[in-house]
């Protein structure tokens, strides 16, 4: 063949590498110089991997230099692997075996199926699969009875989150132990098991040998118990109450309300709402208000009670125009509640000055749409306050200063320095405004009162009578009505002139209390420090219109006889004639009348065959050693129809007494007995031990006064005699220092008497042997002996300063006193509270 020869060199290199391409061949086969062919690789991706047991890793194989890709897979030298190792597939996704190998490294490997000795591996690590975890939450939770409380769980380690639950290996629960919902919500058992825990336990879906537990204490439910504040209160007719309850034990706080056992009230016993606002029924009493639980209705509050007055007020001085000091109309203040745990200072009310007047309370008194219960302050700044009685802190409804011009002031004046009047003692300081407790009418809503006040650079001194509006302090009646020395009186005493003793507003002290009757405001006067020329003067203007309509002066022709009574205020009887006590002064019983007790009748003429007088046979030594009559009040005590002629229309009062024994006059007030050297008018005579600056108490005919130095005292006086029982039927352990003290009774009708007393000895001006707060005390009317309570004791009682011949006035649950605050008495009034109402009461709760 012509070819022949090639043939067989081409079969020798075929024999050699049959593999080699035809032109590498022929290159070889030649001896040309040629470049062999690649060999054949193989690669592996990922070079290393870990696998959990279980699981899976895709591997893939790269061949190169071939057209023949396909890859055999191994693992650990087993084509397609086993069960020990792990297994993989023609494609390459080795799934790795359930447990763990020894060694725990498996190796798998791709086999090049162009060339099986080319070959790449991967180190793959098994590893465990994480352990699955549960964690519940709260661990150690309290669970009241048939109450809830939600539970967590947190499965760590699996994406099944789904947990079953279990209490006390029950799932879902029971009824003894509690239940427990599919989300964890554990419903407590209707009582507290045996033992009172249980066992909450969350086991994992995922792996349910995984689980995490919790305890609970399952306790009973707390007793529900209601209780109501404030605890005690006083109101009026006219007022409201709210009490305001509290349940605890239950989440219904719910209540309803109960007055007197009655649901809801009603007309008789007041009535009361959802919310616990109180109404009163329009008769005075003492209700209980208790509140019942709607969660449990066997439960109710402890009694709150609420005592409701119907007094009007207290427009005058000592309560009354008879002057006994008495309100009869107190329901929450009694034996019982006046004591440590339940009574003391309820707040305080800062004044511009010292607070010599006594307090004057006015229920029911509607001021810029709002209604409250008022209290009417007059100080010796000149000033005239009404306050809330009740608000704590203290609320000033309005403020009348008295020497502005729009109450008839005029440019320069001030309230009088005290260094300015008298002889210069320094007794009333450090200034003198209103000093006489001032006077209201209920019917027309006027509050009278007399200012003093002074132009210091011109010495002018000003006396005025005010009629204020109770709702605003504004001036009414045209007012104010000057009072000065064209008011004259016939007579040729000192200081008169042309046959007529002329009023001296200077020399004149308006001391004695405002009195008011049959439409007339009557005023008196005495003297400051006994600097003369003065008399005592009472003068009568109109209530309607300030005009004046009587005057009547004590010693038109001699001089003095002051009408001061320590503050009292004239008494008056039911035919509206005036009783009042003078001091040191001249005496001849026709016109000149020095420590005399008087009967003037309303028009004040003494001329009249109503004005009668009674003079001690010792006149004249009484005046001679300054101790006078007239240093106390007078009292117009009950009459008495079962008694003797002449004992059945008392009279009582007195003053210094004899060697300053405080001797004290029961007269009959139909026939004073005037002079007479054996005193054969008086029907009784008898001294307390100690001078008399006070006007007496009198309730169930009983008789109390507190003389200078002396204990209180309380005298009984004999229906069917009527005659003060001595030595006194009982008396107080406390002695009471000069001045003595004018008493204030509170009770309910016949009952529960408290006797109210000011211990005023340390009253802080020259005449004081110091300086330091009143301490107001009560008593057992029945039994002085017995204290009920004093501003002594306890924390926070202490009151203001205090002021000479002060009275408490008691109303609605609540004592008000007057005092000079910090102010030390002296000279500058400029502390930072010259003067103060302290308010004591009921503790609300």
């Amino acid at each position: 063949m012509k070819n022949s020869h090639l043939v067989s060199p081409i079969r020798r290199c075929m024999s050699l590498a049959a593999f080699l391409t035809a032109v590498a061949w022929l290159v070889g086969c030649n001896g040309a110089s040629t470049t062999p062919l690649p060999a054949i690789s193989i690669s592996i991706s990922p070079p290393t991997a870990s696998v959990q047991t279980g699981m899976t890793q895709q591997f893939s194989a790269t061949v190169s230099n071939t057209t023949n890709t396909a890859i055999t897979w191994q693992a650990n030298g087993v084509m397609g692997g086993d069960a020990a190792h792990g297994t993989i597939s023609a494609s390459g996704l080795y799934t790795a075996p359930a447990t763990v190998p020894n060694p725990a490294t498996v190796t798998v490997t791709a086999v090049a199926q162009a060339d099986t000795s080319k070959t790449s591996s991967s180190a793959v690590t098994i590893t465990a699969p994480p352990t699955i975890t549960v964690t519940v939450s709260p661990k150690t939770p309290s669970v009241q009875v048939t109450l809830t409380q939600q539970f967590m769980s947190t499965v760590s380690n699996s994406s099944n989150q789904n947990v079953t639950w279990q209490v006390n290996g029950t799932t879902g629960g029971d009824a003894t132990h509690g239940t427990i919902s599919t989300t964890g919500l554990y419903t407590a058992p209707a009582s507290v098991p045996s033992p009172a825990t249980v066992t909450i336990k969350a086991i994992s879906q995922a792996d349910n040998t995984k689980s995490d537990t919790a305890t609970v204490t399952v306790t009973a439910a707390p007793s529900v118990t209601v209780t109501v504040m404030p605890k005690r209160a006083a109101i009026t007719t006219g007022q409201a109450q709210t009490f305001v309850p509290t349940v605890t034990g239950s989440s219904n706080t719910n209540v309803t309300w109960e007055v007197d056992t009655v649901p809801g009230g009603n007309t008789t016993v007041g009535n009361i709402t959802v919310g616990g606002v109180y109404t009163p029924p329009t008769s005075a009493g003492v209700h209980n208000v208790v509140a019942r639980s709607t969660a449990n209705t066997s439960v109710t509050s402890a009694t709150s009670t609420v005592a409701v007055t119907d007094l009007a007020g207290v427009f005058t001085y000592h309560n009354n125009n008879s002057r006994d000091g008495v309100n009869t109309k107190e329901y929450a203040l009694t034996t019982s509640t006046v004591a440590t745990a339940t009574f003391g200072k309820l707040f305080s009310c800062p004044v511009d000055g010292a607070v010599y007047a006594q307090p004057l309370w006015v229920a029911n008194v509607t001021i810029s749409s709002a209604k409250h219960n008022v209290l009417v302050v007059a100080t010796e700044h000149d000033s005239v306050y009404a306050f809330d009685a009740d608000a704590s802190p203290c609320v000033t409804l309005w403020h009348a200063n008295l020497l502005d011009s729009a109450h008839g002031g005029t440019s320069g004046e001030v309230a009088v320095p005290g260094a300015n009047l008298g002889s210069g003692f320094g007794d009333l300081a450090p200034e003198v405004g209103i000093t006489g407790t001032p006077v209201i009418d209920q019917s027309t809503n006027t509050i009278y009162v007399v200012s003093k006040s002074e132009n210091t650079g011109t010495a002018t001194f000003f006396q005025r009578l005010h009629g204020l509006d109770l709702l605003t302090g504004s001036e009414k009646l045209s007012g104010p009505k000057a009072i000065d020395s064209s008011i004259t009186y016939p007579g040729t005493g000192d200081g008169s002139s042309g046959g007529n003793v002329p009023f001296h507003p200077q020399n004149e002290h308006q001391r004695p209390g405002l009195a008011l009757a049959g439409g007339i405001v009557y005023v008196a006067w005495a003297s400051h420090e006994d600097h003369d020329p003065y008399h005592g003067w009472i003068i009568g203007f109109s209530a309607s219109d300030l005009s004046l309509q009587s005057k009547y002066n004590d010693s038109p022709n001699g001089n003095r006889g002051g009408i001061w009574m320590a503050g009292g205020a004239p008494s008056i009887d039911s035919s509206n004639n005036l009783f009042v006590i003078t001091g040191n002064g001249d005496f001849d019983g026709t016109k000149d009348f020095g420590d005399s007790i008087l009967k003037l009748p309303s028009n004040l003429d003494p001329t009249s065959s109503a004005f009668d007088f009674f003079t001690p046979s010792i006149q004249n030594s009484l005046n001679a050693s300054d101790l006078d009559l007239g240093a106390g009040g007078a009292v117009v005590l009950v009459d008495l129809p079962s008694a003797p002629a002449g004992f059945q229309h008392l009279l009582i009062g007195g003053g210094k007494g004899a060697g300053f024994s405080g001797q004290l006059y029961s007269l009959d007030r139909t026939n004073l007995g005037q002079f007479n050297a054996s005193d054969i008018g008086a029907k009784q005579i008898f001294a307390v031990g100690g001078g008399i600056f006070a006007t007496p108490a009198f309730w169930q005919n009983t008789l109390y006064i507190a003389g200078s130095g002396t204990n209180l005292l309380a005298y009984s006086l004999g229906p069917t005699t009527g005659v003060f029982a001595t030595p006194a039927a009982s008396l107080s352990a406390t002695s009471y220092g000069f001045p003595g003290a004018t008493p204030s009774i509170s009770a309910t009708g016949t009952t529960n008497g408290v006797v109210w007393a000011l211990d005023n000895h340390s009253y802080c001006t020259s005449q004081s042997p110091s300086c330091g707060p009143a301490v107001l005390h009560a008593y057992d009317a029945t039994n002085l002996a017995t204290e009920l309570w004093n501003s002594t004791q306890g924390t926070g009682n202490t009151a203001g300063n205090a002021v000479k011949f002060t009275v408490p006035t008691v109303a609605n649950g609540k004592v008000y006193i007057g005092t000079r605050g910090n102010n030390a008495g002296g000279a500058d009034s400029s502390t930072s509270t010259p003067g103060e109402i302290d308010v004591y009461g009921l503790k609300p709760n």
